[in-house]
């Protein structure tokens, strides 16, 4: 195990510690500078510990721990945003995942098909797998993202609470499906066995029972970090000119930086099952499972929840959807189809900071 993968978590829960305990101020630069590079050892340390863990049970399984991970991640922040009741914080959940879904889908299955297709030409990936994954993403995109502007019970782009409600036990109900058929019903559709896959050691019950320990306290120390380092972040947004969108974009890419390197490296190796595996189910478990959570969070909370996208946002969700399905149509991969994605991703972005 790699000294900074138990020092990073370590360092910052004692960074925590000190704060809550008022021995340091948490608006001094240096401390700021500090509780930033320690979030970002501590993010990748949970990500390494759950790779760890992922190799010990094998996959689909390790797919979903590592979406599982990044999932607590992204709802930890949410909620943390949330809570704060800072100007535009009702729209922080609708921001990070669609954020997290254009992310996923056109930045890093983009950069995974150009970096595998630049180097093996083609790549080979279950289509019945990609298929069922991506139906899963649009419905539950669809639905938590889109009907809100139409529905008529509430004014504006939210749903009513019995709405929320509904939405969020159909999403968590899909979800628990789409991981079944993928764990148990139809495993075989998310899984080629690789040349070379089996070889070397599995972890040790010892480095196993440790990584899942250091997992545990790198997601609290990062959830509590990301808490004290918003007003920055939103200040910082704010101080630059941007949209207020633009912090559920930060908040995506930090989760999601760590798995989306992970999901490249998969690429490059020739195994791109397991990079989509990795990148789309973290998508899945994005809209999944943060949607449930945060909407009883904004009722238990008594928060507003914005939910529906403006009409550009729209637009750009629906062409990525229609572009991934013929994407993942064929069952084979070429640098074109991965730089049409990057071109979607492009203009998200510059959408992103010039709306």
């Amino acid at each position: 195990m790699p000294w900074w993968c138990w020092a990073a978590p370590l360092a910052a829960g004692l960074l925590v510690a000190a704060k809550f305990a008022s021995l340091i101020s948490p608006t001094g630069a240096p401390v700021i500078a500090l509780a930033i590079l320690l979030l970002g050892g501590a993010v990748f340390a949970a990500v390494h510990h759950a790779e760890v863990l992922a190799v010990r049970i094998g996959e689909p399984f390790g797919s979903i721990l590592l979406a599982l991970a990044i999932t607590t991640l992204e709802v930890g922040l949410i909620i943390s945003v949330m809570a704060s009741g800072s100007n535009g914080s009702d729209a922080v959940a609708r921001d990070t995942v669609y954020s997290v879904v254009m992310i996923v889908l056109n930045g890093i299955v983009g950069l995974c098909l150009v970096f595998g297709s630049a180097r093996h030409f083609e790549q080979e990936f279950r289509v019945q797998g990609a298929a069922a994954i991506l139906s899963v993403i649009a419905t539950l995109a669809v639905v938590s993202l889109v009907l809100p502007n139409f529905t008529r019970t509430t004014v504006g782009p939210t749903f009513a609470p019995s709405q929320l409600v509904f939405v969020g036990a159909v999403s968590l109900g899909l979800y628990a499906l789409f991981v079944f058929v993928q764990t148990v019903r139809h495993r075989a559709d998310f899984v080629i066995e690789y040349a070379g896959a089996g070889e070397g050691e599995k972890p040790t019950t010892r480095t196993t029972i440790l990584s899942a320990i250091l997992l545990v306290l790198s997601l609290g120390v990062v959830i509590l970090l990301a808490k004290t380092l918003s007003p920055i972040v939103e200040a910082g947004v704010v101080r630059a000119g941007l949209p207020l969108a633009v912090v559920g974009v930060v908040i995506a890419t930090l989760v999601l930086l760590p798995e989306g390197l992970t999901a490249m490296k998969a690429a490059r190796r020739n195994r791109l099952q397991t990079s989509l595996n990795a990148s789309l189910g973290s998508a899945a478990a994005s809209i999944g499972l943060t949607i449930p959570i945060v909407g009883a969070a904004s009722i238990y909370l008594d928060k507003p929840l914005t939910l529906g996208l403006g009409p550009e946002a729209m637009v750009l969700l629906i062409l990525t959807l229609f572009v991934s399905t013929l994407t993942f149509a064929t069952g084979r991969t070429t640098v074109l189809q991965g730089a049409v994605h990057l071109v979607i991703f492009g203009v998200f972005l510059f959408l992103a900071a010039v709306p």
